[in-house]
């Protein structure tokens, strides 16, 4: 019979090695890897940092390690509908000139009040010729964005009876459904984004107790809808409002 090989007393006692070896192995592995991975391509990066910083609304510092300061008000999209606010503001030259518009901004997004003085006569919906560069303009702003919009009209509370419109209501309705298809006719809005709804005067700004405060009332609004919002949380918010409930207002 064949005699097994006897193995060296140390044998046992070596083992060990072969273990630590394996795992010395593997680690220099890890470490390689780690190392290549690290390598990081100066270009792709600067590319993502710009990025970031554009959906951010910071001029620098997101990724670039510079000193940069982002108001987010506990909103991630605040900065984004600030950024929105500022280039209608640009866009409309705000700052040298005075024109009849407010902006508000609540649950449902941005919303553009033209008061009636710019867009309309008194009792029509036939929209002024005078008031088509502001239009035009604002258009050049609203064509650029994926939200989707609402033109909503609106009247104050002293009632309307003539041939072409027996109430506010066909007043308001009108009003929104010009606007609406100007932009879309002259400017190539994306049609299945706006829609069009008459207030009449039911949902003022202000009370209709003065002639200024009807003045403000009578106007049609562009809400700018905040991207993901349910449209039954855009009915909700203006059952809101129709209660009372006020939203913050920075008149410009």
């Amino acid at each position: 019979m064949k005699r097994k090989r006897r193995h060296p007393e140390n044998y046992h006692e070596d083992r060990w090695l072969l273990t630590y070896s394996d795992l010395i192995t593997l680690l220099l592995g890890l470490f390689v890897i780690l190392y290549a991975i690290s390598k990081v391509d100066a270009g792709k990066y600067a590319e993502i940092a710009s990025a970031l910083n554009g959906v951010f609304g910071a001029q620098r510092g997101v990724l670039t390690g510079q000193t940069a300061v982002i108001e987010t008000d506990g909103n991630p999209l605040y900065s984004e509908r600030q950024r929105i606010v500022q280039d209608i503001r640009d866009a409309l030259q705000l700052d040298t000139k005075e024109l009849p518009i407010t902006i508000t901004e609540n649950e449902r997004g941005i919303t553009v009040h033209i008061m009636e003085e710019l867009l309309f006569a008194s009792g029509s919906a036939e929209i002024k010729a005078s008031s088509l560069n502001a239009l035009d303009t604002l258009a050049g702003v609203l064509r650029l964005l994926h939200n989707d919009l609402r033109v909503e009209g609106h009247t104050d509370n002293v009632p309307i009876s003539t041939a072409q419109f027996p109430s506010n209501w066909h007043l308001s309705v009108a009003r929104a459904l010009n606007v609406a298809y100007y932009l879309i006719q002259r400017h190539g809005l994306i049609q299945e984004r706006v829609s069009v709804v008459g207030y009449s005067e039911f949902l003022p700004l202000a009370s209709n107790d003065t002639p200024e405060n009807r003045a403000r009332n009578r106007r049609v609004d562009i809400v700018i809808i905040a991207n993901g919002e349910d449209w039954r949380e855009s009915l909700l918010q203006a059952a809101k409002d129709l209660t009372g409930t006020e939203s913050q207002e920075n008149r410009l």
